[in-house]
This record gives structure tokens, sequence and C-alpha cells, in this order.
């Protein structure tokens, strides 16, 4: 660096001031066309149209909607509590916004590969890594802030004055402690194999091995489907569901606090799908086996080409939500816990139990044997274990072809009823 400059500003520094702001505007306006893109794929599963009418194909339908919101009235109903009514939008988005500084948008860049421009001028040696916050515990702060965002949704639900956002709230809040637990123990799977915490390792291990997709199949999956519950995201959407609690936690709220909601929402999603890439499909990587891939450094044209690499899997796995939602019909409340509780936990539990096996005995290279036999032992045992009764069963009703109610049905009904 030039010799007037102070010592603390290096060029990594420097790095990471760069990739922290073009990331928040990428973000941003992400979350604008993620939205545009959503109602296109509604369109196109329903067999509709879509925004068509603003600007070509309808692309400035989300600048439209922005206006709208801004120029909107604010409305605050009586009774709720102005502070947290106010903060809750806020810490919906903001955990949500900060948690992608730390994951790797691309590999090392080659200083001197720059030295062409005039404002390096030829002067500077070295490599930089392409992340917002190259920190050690980088995983653990990913989980930690995305843990936050559970605070906004239960303020707003609470703060409101309304009983069907208080409810949506509640629902928010134990759905996301809920499923926080197997999220974090497909997390220790990883961390277990890869023997680290730091995202730019877990990478270079994907790159000179195989993706952990292959690896932990069932990991993955239990990831993937918490990711979509603490994203408040249909199957899993109880927390606003329009027919039974009219919007959720955001009901009343209008305006930009109402845009905030889900901007968070699809931000969340947005770094969620970048963090599975980051543990599952190897970053950048090209090759989901043991093999040639790219490089973990370069110039900047291998730069580009990972972090567009990068691009591609985020889209790809943000437009899976999409069609999830789209495709899938919502749980009831009971089933989400359910799922939670007598499902994905013990699950989770055995798959880490597996998996320290195998990292204890040097097995690593076949752990997908060990998923498998995971699968093994859930189908064998799941038909011994204790079951509720069926919520689903049909109900018998008078006059009914398919489930009518006999005589002796009616009778013992009459005499519970008295008892």
């Amino acid at each position: 660096m030039p010799d007037w400059m102070p010592e603390f500003i290096t060029p990594q520094l420097i790095t990471s001031l760069l990739v922290i702001v073009i990331m928040v505007h990428v973000f941003l306006g992400a979350a604008a066309y993620l939205i545009y893109l959503e109602r296109k794929v509604c369109a196109w599963v329903q067999d509709r149209c879509g925004p068509n009418r603003v600007g070509p194909y309808g692309l400035l339908q989300p600048l439209a909607d922005g206006v709208k919101l801004f120029v909107k009235e604010e409305f605050m109903p009586r009774g709720v509590d102005k502070t947290l009514f106010i903060l809750a939008p806020g810490l919906s988005v903001i955990p949500a916004l900060v948690g992608f500084a730390v994951i790797p948008w691309a590999g090392t860049l080659d200083i001197a590969s720059l030295n062409w421009l005039p404002v390096i001028g030829g002067n500077l040696a070295g490599t930089v890594k392409i992340v917002g916050a190259d920190v050690n515990i980088g995983l653990i702060y990913l989980i930690a802030v995305a843990s936050l965002g559970v605070y906004g949704v239960g303020l707003g639900g609470w703060a409101s004055n309304n009983k069907y956002s208080f409810i949506g709230g509640m629902r928010a809040s134990c759905q996301m402690i809920s499923y926080e637990i197997p999220l974090g123990l497909a997390l220790l799977c990883v961390i277990l194999t890869a023997g680290t915490v730091r995202p730019d390792a877990i990478i270079e291990q994907q790159l000179g091995g195989q993706w952990f997709l292959l690896h932990q199949p069932l990991a993955a999956i239990i990831f993937y489907t918490c990711l979509l519950a603490e994203a408040n995201r249909a199957p899993f959407d109880l927390a606003e569901a329009e027919q039974e609690l009219i919007g959720g936690w955001h009901t009343e709220y209008s305006s930009m606090k109402w845009a905030l909601f889900f901007m968070g929402e699809y931000i969340h999603i947005t770094v969620g799908a970048a963090f599975f890439t980051l543990l599952f499909l190897g970053g950048w990587s090209i090759n989901p086996f043991t093999g040639a891939d790219l490089p973990a450094a370069g110039g900047i044209g291998m730069i580009l080409l990972q972090a567009a690499i990068v691009g591609g899997k985020v889209f790809a796995i943000v437009f899976l939500t999409m069609m999830i939602r789209w495709t899938l019909p919502r749980f009831r409340f009971d089933q989400l816990m359910r799922l939670a509780w007598e499902g994905m936990i013990p699950a989770s539990l055995l798959v880490l139990m597996m998996t320290s096996v195998f990292v204890f005995a040097g097995w690593t290279s076949v752990l997908w044997l060990g998923s498998l036999a995971c699968v093994a032992v859930i189908y064998a045992v799941h038909p011994h274990l204790p079951h509720q009764a069926n919520p689903n069963h049909k109900v018998g009703l008078i006059g009914s072809r398919f489930s009518p109610l006999i005589e002796g049905d009616a009778a013992r009904g009459a005499i519970r009823e008295v008892k």
C-alpha cells in the first residue's frame, strides 16, 4: 500500500469492505426481483400470466411496488406498543442482512492480476479473499445471527395488540425454536466431517474431494427443510396462514414496515441458499466427485467465474424453494410440531451419532453408507414406536355415502357425551 496510508488499511480490508458494499446492494435488489420471480413462478404453476403490465414482461413491477409502498399511508392501530411496533420490522431484516458477511463468494484473488488498473499502478502483490469477514468462527456467527430473526417476528406479533398477530408471532417463535435444533445438529454433522468451522476451509475440502451433499445426503435434506421452516416458507408458513390468521404477525402493518418484513424473508431465503451452497454444494466447485475442479485461487477472470457459479447455485436453490411453495400444501400446526420433535430431531440425532462413529473410525470417505444405514434404521424402528391416533381419520356423518354414521357408532357417541 502507499506510504501515506495508515498501516491498518490493508488490501484484505479494502476487499472486504468492497464485498460488503456490493453484496448489500445485490441482496436489496435481489429481494425486490425475487418477489417478481415468485409471482411469475406462481403464475407459471397456475397457468396464468403474472405481472406483465409495468415495463417489458413486467420487469418494472418491483419498482412500481416500491414507489407505492413508499407513498402509502402509515397506519398504527390503537393500543399498540409503539416502540416495539416500529422496531420489529428492523429486527426482522437486519439479522438477515448481516449474515452474508462470512460467506466466501469466490476464492483467493491474486492482486497482481489487477496491476493494469490505474488505481493499482502496478505496485501491489499478494492475495486477498473474496469474503466480507474472514473470521475463524464463520459458521457459528452465521447460525447465531440467523437465530435473531425470531425476535422481529415475535415482537411484531406481540406489539400489534391483535389476537391474530399474537397467535402468528407465537407460532413463528415455537416453529423457529423447534427447527433450530435439527438445523444445528445437521450443521454439526458437516463440522465433524470437515473438522473446522471456517467457511473457506469447508469449501477447500470439497474442492479436493467430494461435495458434502454426497457424503451427507440425509443431513442435507434435514438442513434444507429446516431452512424453509426458519424462513417461514411454505409448507411451514403457519405463522402467516391467511386462511386462519388473516396475515399472521404482520396483519396490522402497512407501507414500508410491511415491506421490511417481506424484504427480510427473501433476504433470509437467499442467505440460507448461499449457506446451503457453502456447506453441501462445494461453493464454486463444478465437480461433485473427486477429480479435476476449479482452483481456489486465481486472477480476476477466475474470481468472476467462481462468483457466477456460486450465484447460479444460489438461484437454483431459491427457485426450488419457490416451486415447493406453489406445489405443496401447508401443514397443520400440530403436524408441523410433530414433524420437528418426533421426526427430524430424532433423525438428526441419529445422523450425528453415525457421523461421530464414522469420523472416529476414519471412514469419512464412505459416509454415504452411514446415511443409508440411518434410513434403514428409521424404517425398521418406526413401525414399532408408539403412535398416536391418526388425526386425519374420517369422521362419521349421518347421510354420508363415504363415511356413514351407523346406529352403533351414534349410540356410543351419545354415551360418551353423557359421561
